[in-house]
C-alpha cells in the first residue's frame, strides 16, 4: 500500500509537465499565425501604386512639325561636258606653230589661235584672186564704154530694129556677162581669204584640251582630228531620279524658266563641308538602261571655279546631288526613321501608346511628309520599344526633349508667379 500511494504524485507531476509543454507549443503556433496575418492584413495601399508607376515604360518623344515644306532628293550623278568637240581643221597645210594651251590641260581663250598651219598656199591664191578680180573689173569698165558706142548706134537704127536686136545692138548679153566675171572674182578673192584666214586655227570657244593628235610639223588634211576641247563655262551633272519622284521636280520646259536648285558633293575629294550649286537644267526623256530610272542633267555654272571660289568640278567623277522639290502644302514633317511599319507612327496620348496609322504624300532621304493621320505638335515616340501594346503607359525619360521644355516652362512660370 505505501509503494502505491508514493508513485502517483510522481506520475501527477509528470502528466502536468507534458501538458504544459503541449500549451507552449500551441500558444507559440498560434502566435506565428496571428503575426504572419497582421503583415499580410496590414501591407500599405500606397506599395502597390509605386509598383504601378514603375512599369511605365520611359520613352523619348519629339513634336510633330506642321507647315509647307520642300523636299530633297537625294540622287548621284556623274559629271560630264556641255560642250565636247573634236577640233579638225578646214584647209590642208603644215603645222608651222602651236599655242602654249594646246597641250592635254590646257586652258584656252575663246577666239586663241591654237595652231597656225603653213599659209604660202593660201598667200599666192589670195594674190591671184586679186588679180583676177582687178581684171574683171578693167573688162566691166571696157564694156560700160562700150555702151555709149552702142548707144549711139542704136539711136541711128531706132527705126529700122525688130525689139527682139534691140538688146544685141545696145551689147546687154556682154555687159551682163562682164558683171558676172567681177561677182565671180569677187568670190574668188572671199574664199581666198577665208582660206588664209583658216590656217590660223582658234579656239571655239572657253575650252579645256582634253587630248592632242598633232604637233609643229605635223600635215593635216581637212577634217582630221586635231584635239579634242570641252567648254569650261558649264558642266553637266547627268543623275537617274526614280520615276515616282519627278513630279516632285521643277523641270525647265523652256531656256528662260528655271529648274530645282541643286546642291553637289564629292564626298571623297572634297573638304567637309564644301559643296557647288547648279540648276536642275533638263529631262533627257529616256530610262537609264540598268536601273530603269530617268535620266535629268543638272547645269552647273563656272565648273572649274575661275570666277568664284568653290571646289574643282572633275569631269567623269560620280558626285551626291541634292535636288530641292517643289513644295508640299501643309502637311506634317517627320524624320523618315520615325516612320513604323506599314505606315504607322507611335503617339504618347496622355502617357499612353497610341498606334496610328498614317497617310504619306511623299518621302525623301531625310523625312516623310504627312498629310492625314498625324497633326502638328503631337508627340511622336522615337525610342525602340520591347513591346508594343496599344494603350501601354508611357512615361518621358529624362532629359527628354519635351521633358526639357516642360522644365524650361516650369521655370518662366515660377519667374512670373
Amino acid at each position: 500500500m505505501t509503494d502505491a500511494t508514493e508513485r502517483d504524485p510522481q506520475e501527477q507531476g509528470r502528466g502536468a509537465g507534458r501538458a504544459a509543454t503541449v500549451l507552449a507549443c500551441v500558444l507559440v503556433l498560434l502566435a506565428g499565425a496571428g503575426l504572419t496575418w497582421l503583415i499580410f492584413s496590414t501591407e500599405p495601399e500606397s506599395e502597390r501604386v509605386a509598383s504601378t508607376r514603375t512599369t511605365a515604360m520611359p520613352v523619348e518623344v519629339v513634336t510633330a512639325e506642321q507647315g509647307d515644306f520642300r523636299p530633297v532628293i537625294e540622287v548621284m550623278g556623274t559629271v560630264r561636258a556641255a560642250r565636247d568637240i573634236t577640233l579638225r581643221p578646214r584647209v590642208e597645210g603644215e603645222v608651222l606653230e602651236r599655242s602654249d594651251s594646246f597641250t592635254p590641260g590646257g586652258l584656252a581663250r575663246k577666239g586663241e589661235i591654237l595652231l597656225r598651219l603653213d599659209p604660202s598656199d593660201y598667200e599666192i591664191a589670195l594674190k591671184q584672186a586679186k588679180s583676177d578680180l582687178r581684171r574683171a573689173n578693167a573688162d566691166l569698165a571696157i564694156e560700160r564704154g562700150r555702151q555709149d558706142v552702142a548707144q549711139q548706134d542704136y539711136e541711128l537704127l531706132e527705126g529700122s530694129l525688130s525689139p527682139e536686136n534691140k538688146d544685141l545692138v545696145l551689147r546687154k548679153p556682154q555687159l551682163d556677162t562682164a558683171r558676172a566675171a567681177v561677182e565671180s572674182a569677187s568670190a574668188d578673192v572671199e574664199r581666198a581669204e577665208l582660206d588664209l584666214k583658216r590656217t590660223r586655227i582658234r579656239a571655239p570657244f572657253d575650252a579645256r584640251v582634253i587630248s592632242r593628235e598633232v604637233n609643229v610639223g605635223s600635215q593635216v588634211l581637212p577634217g582630221d582630228g586635231l584635239a579634242r576641247l570641252v567648254g569650261t563655262d558649264t558642266y553637266w551633272v547627268e543623275a537617274t531620279v526614280p520615276l515616282e519622284k519627278l513630279a516632285r521636280l521643277d523641270v525647265p520646259e523652256i531656256p528662260e524658266e528655271k529648274g530645282s536648285r541643286v546642291r553637289i558633293r564629292n564626298q571623297g575629294a572634297w573638304p567637309e563641308g564644301a559643296h557647288r550649286t547648279g540648276r536642275l537644267d533638263r529631262l533627257v526623256g529616256t530610262l537609264e538602261k540598268d536601273t530603269r530610272m530617268a535620266r535629268v542633267l543638272v547645269s552647273v555654272r563656272d565648273p572649274l571655279a575661275r570666277k568664284e571660289s568653290g571646289p574643282v568640278l572633275m569631269l567623269g567623277s560620280y558626285v551626291r546631288a541634292r535636288i530641292r522639290g517643289g513644295e508640299i502644302a501643309d502637311v506634317v514633317r517627320l524624320s523618315r526613321n520615325h516612320v513604323r511599319k506599314q505606315d504607322t507612327v507611335w503617339v504618347m496620348d496622355e502617357g499612353r501608346l497610341e498606334v496610328r496609322s498614317v497617310d504619306i504624300a511623299f518621302k525623301d532621304g531625310e523625312h516623310a511628309y504627312i498629310e492625314s493621320g498625324l497633326k502638328g505638335d503631337e508627340r511622336v515616340v522615337v525610342s525602340q520599344l520591347t513591346a508594343v501594346e496599344e494603350g501601354k503607359a508611357l512615361r518621358l525619360k529624362d532629359g527628354s526633349p519635351d521633358n526639357a521644355e516642360k522644365a524650361a516652362n516650369s521655370t518662366r512660370r515660377g519667374g512670373n508667379e
